[in-house]
């Protein structure tokens, strides 16, 4: 069995992967670690877990926290993973780390990102960066295998534009400067943590966009699409925050620079990720939404092709906490032990 620790455990994200590594037939959950909600069984912060997982939340310092394990989730802010992680891979375990610190290969390419967000761009262990494999399963498969140490797990913004849109540059149908990511974003998104803008009196019937200054998913994005096109993508990007709990709706344009027409499109898209078993792609003609991915790792793709205007548009929907966090994360573990990396993650919605 491999062995788990989840540091982090107290939020969304560590809640989200305890659930998913509950039903993984080869792991066992050695320790939960948060700075918050220290002392309490997890069953007694999340009920639904009575029965099914009732470890104690451990301090950080903690002594109890120091267990042999062979794998580490860090499902912690920006400039957190990056202190654990010399201990981590020292003690012999594996780190999928939820935040921007080892999404980027460089100090420098890392610095960029710190900078846009406001942080320290000096990277604490900046030794660990050129190991570090950017964890999009779908374009990183084979780089995230099992002599690999360190994933950084992608935003959950990123993991929806970069899979609705990485065929399309790859195969060059769009003009690379074209490109608009139009996303929203469920209240989630945004975390658990104290914060009166998101609080219900706030968010109910209330739409808003955010950091139109420059958003923090941009950097890999654009870094992404770039490797896939081979030549340098720029993206208009705008983050909206809606009324609703989970999931992620991204409106994908770009300028075509090819005369195609929108069943080929979907042909390209669907040859492009058939051997990948989360992305699902459908013609215009489907009535797809958020809904349908709540609670999975799948990603759901509406392609298509505005003849009128010669603009593709890909509508892609993902659940945040799922593809874009916790399921990606799940995904790049099981590739990391060598094992299928559906496994634990092929599991149907719930619906309505």
């Amino acid at each position: 069995m491999i062995r788990a620790k989840v540091i982090g455990a107290g939020g969304y994200g560590g809640v989200g992967i305890v659930e998913l590594l509950l039903g993984h037939p080869g792991v066992e959950i050695a320790c939960l670690v948060s700075a918050t909600d220290t002392g309490m069984p997890a069953s007694k912060l999340y009920p639904h877990l009575t029965g099914f997982c009732d470890l104690p939340i451990l301090a950080p310092g903690d002594p109890a926290a120091q267990v042999k394990v062979d794998v580490v989730f860090t499902s912690t802010p920006d400039a957190v993973g990056m202190k654990y992680a010399p201990e981590i891979l020292a003690s012999g375990a594996k780190l999928v780390d939820y935040s921007g610190d080892f999404r980027f290969n460089t100090p420098a390419a890392y610095a960029e990102y710190a900078t846009r967000i406001g942080l320290d761009p000096k990277h604490a262990s900046p030794d660990l960066l050129p190991e570090a494999v950017y964890g999009l399963a779908e374009l990183h498969r084979s780089e995230i295998n099992t002599s690999r140490r360190v994933v950084g797990n992608p935003g959950c913004f990123a993991v929806s534009c970069i899979l609705g849109l990485s065929p399309a540059l790859k195969h060059h149908l769009v003009d690379p400067f074209s490109v608009i990511c139009d996303c929203k974003s469920g209240v989630s998104g945004a975390g658990k943590k104290p914060n009166a803008a998101f609080h219900y009196p706030a968010r109910y019937e209330n739409m808003n966009a955010y950091k139109l200054a420059g958003h923090q998913h941009v950097c890999e994005i654009e870094r992404e699409l770039s490797l896939q096109a081979g030549q340098e993508v720029r993206v208009t990007f705008t983050a909206q925050v809606v009324p609703v709990c989970r999931g992620i709706m991204s409106c994908l344009y770009g300028q075509l620079i090819k005369d195609v027409k929108a069943a080929e499109v979907v042909a390209l898209y669907r040859e492009f990720y058939k051997d990948s078993a989360f992305v699902r792609v459908f013609d215009r003609s489907a009535a797809i939404g958020t809904i349908h991915v709540r609670g999975t790792n799948f990603c759901n793709l509406v392609v298509d092709v505005d003849e009128r205007t010669r603009k593709l548009r890909v509508i892609s929907h993902i659940d945040n906490l799922m593809k874009g966090q916790a399921g990606s994360a799940l995904q790049n573990m099981n590739l990391l032990f060598g094992l299928p990396e559906t496994t634990g993650l092929m599991r149907v919605g719930m619906y309505p």
